[in-house]
Order: C-alpha cells, then sequence, then structure tokens
C-alpha cells in the first residue's frame, strides 16, 4: 500500500447500510475526471443520450463507484451531469424466483436458491427499459432491500447522459449480449478473487450473518459469480484494477493481464504514480 497516496473522503449509503468510502486524489484526476469528459464529449459529438456501462464482479465497488462519479460530475461545471443507476431493479419478482427452477448440471435448482445469478435477472425488460432510456428517458426498477423485492417504475430517468452499474453487463452469454450492444462506452473492473471473497464475506457479516454463515454463503454463490464475471466478460473500452487498499489504476492496452486463470501479472499494490 502506498501510504502517500492522498484520500478523498466520501460517505454514503449503500443497500440501507452507511458507507464510509474513499477514492484517491491520483484516481479522480488521472482515471475518472478524464472518463467522465469522455462521456461528455461524446454527448457533445453525438448530440444525443449517451449510455456507459460499470460492469465488475461482485464487490469490486461498482455502486459506491458510480455514485462518486455522479458526486464528480455536479461538482465540475466542464463534466456534463452523470446519472448513475443499478440494475438490481431488474431481478424476477421474488414470487417468480420461489416458483420457478432451472436445470443446471443435470440437477433442478430453485431460482431463489441462486438470487443474483446471471439466470435470475429479467433481461429482456432491462433491455427494454435501456432502449427508452436512450431514446425519450423512462421510469426506472429499484430493488428494496427491506422487503427484498423488485419494486417497478420508482426513478424518473430523463438525464442525458446514465452511468449503468452491474455484474453481467459486459457477460458473453446468451441475453446478456443483447445489453451490451446499447452501451455507448463501457468500463471492467478487474480484481483479485481473494480480494473480492473477503469483501464479499465482510458484507454479509455487516449484514448480520456470522463469520461461519457469511463464509458457507461465499462458496455456494458469490464465489460462482465472481469467477463468471472475471472469466467470461466482453472487453471494455476501458479496464480498471482494483487494489487491495480500495484504490484503482487503469490498466493499460500493454499490461499483461490473464484472467482465464486469475493469474494477474500486475502487481495489484502498485502505487498509482507508477502507472503510466
Amino acid at each position: 500500500m502506498d501510504e502517500n497516496k492522498i484520500w478523498i473522503n466520501y460517505q454514503t449509503e449503500i443497500n440501507g447500510l452507511p458507507q464510509d468510502l474513499r477514492f484517491s486524489k491520483g484516481a479522480v484526476e488521472k482515471i475518472f475526471k478524464p472518463f467522465l469528459l469522455k462521456l461528455s464529449e461524446l454527448r457533445e459529438i453525438t448530440d444525443r443520450k449517451v449510455v456507459a456501462f460499470i460492469a465488475a464482479p461482485p464487490a469490486a465497488g461498482k455502486t459506491s463507484l458510480a455514485q462518486f462519479l455522479e458526486k464528480i460530475s455536479r461538482e465540475n461545471i466542464e463534466i456534463s451531469n452523470v446519472r448513475a443507476l443499478g440494475m438490481d431493479g431488474f431481478h424476477y419478482p421474488a414470487e417468480y424466483l420461489k416458483a420457478n427452477k432451472i436445470l443446471k448440471d443435470n440437477q433442478e435448482i430453485l431460482l431463489n436458491d441462486i438470487k443474483g445469478a446471471p439466470e435470475t435477472f429479467d433481461v429482456d425488460t432491462l433491455q427494454e427499459k435501456l432502449r427508452e432510456v436512450r431514446q425519450e428517458g423512462t421510469d426506472w426498477n429499484i430493488y428494496d432491500r427491506m422487503i427484498h423485492d423488485v419494486v417497478h417504475d420508482v426513478l424518473s430517468v430523463e438525464d442525458d447522459i446514465i452511468l449503468l452499474e452491474g455484474n453481467y453487463l459486459l457477460l458473453k452469454e446468451p441475453r446478456w449480449t443483447n445489453i451490451r450492444v446499447l452501451a455507448d462506452y463501457t468500463v471492467f473492473i478487474k480484481a483479485r478473487p481473494e480480494i473480492l471473497k473477503e469483501r464479499l464475506i465482510n458484507r454479509k457479516i455487516q449484514g448480520g450473518l456470522s463469520r461461519e454463515d457469511a463464509e458457507k454463503f461465499y462458496y455456494s454463490s458469490d464465489s460462482k459469480n465472481v469467477m463468471r464475471v472475471l472469466q467470461n466478460s466482453a472487453p471494455a473500452n476501458e479496464t480498471w484494477m482494483l487494489q487491495s487498499d480500495g484504490d484503482y489504476f487503469k490498466i493499460e492496452d500493454d499490461d499483461d493481464v490473464i484472467i482465464d486463470d486469475i493469474n494477474l501479472d500486475i502487481e495489484s499494490d502498485i502505487p498509482f504514480e507508477d502507472i503510466k
């Protein structure tokens, strides 16, 4: 960890839980602001609504990052306002998940038992809403963690630049490929699985589970989703790397990163300033 980094603290609420977050000044100036400026320029050049994706495995910080990017956009006059949205509101309703099964590895599995996996999302409705967003705007679904279910058409979305975050937005699998083509610009966040493991386990503990139960859930569900995203996502316009201290750096084209075996040859704790 680079002790010389300058950090920007940020407080928000995610999934009903207060979060004290921080982002390095280096990441803000060298990654986040240039990214937002690209979206602003794209909006001016195309003279239409712009949709950008941030895709990442679970616990890579995409939700808090998207909210922070929205905040940056609204505090800098040279950047057009960005609206951050999530895709969690496009789970199938709880009633549907509890009543339907899929066949996987020659076994019938109740969708509710793998909630959060790609199969538990209503991709057709997400696709329809994205098409509406790109035109005149739409009302956006949310996921209410108090009732653990989807609530339809809660947020009115008419913004010119939409930043959508989610795990599976770049997934190279049937149905999800129809989502990828609706993005004007994309970012993928890579991370070492061991970093994500601890973040996911700690998230469950913060939500009330014991360490033992949190680890069981990780191995039965979260770990599978992590590997699926890391190994089977399409290339993005930009790729960022989550470091162990929660910071990000941008991976350039000539950086050696092997995702198929999750052998990341980049040292995850390289100081940001040393990345060219």
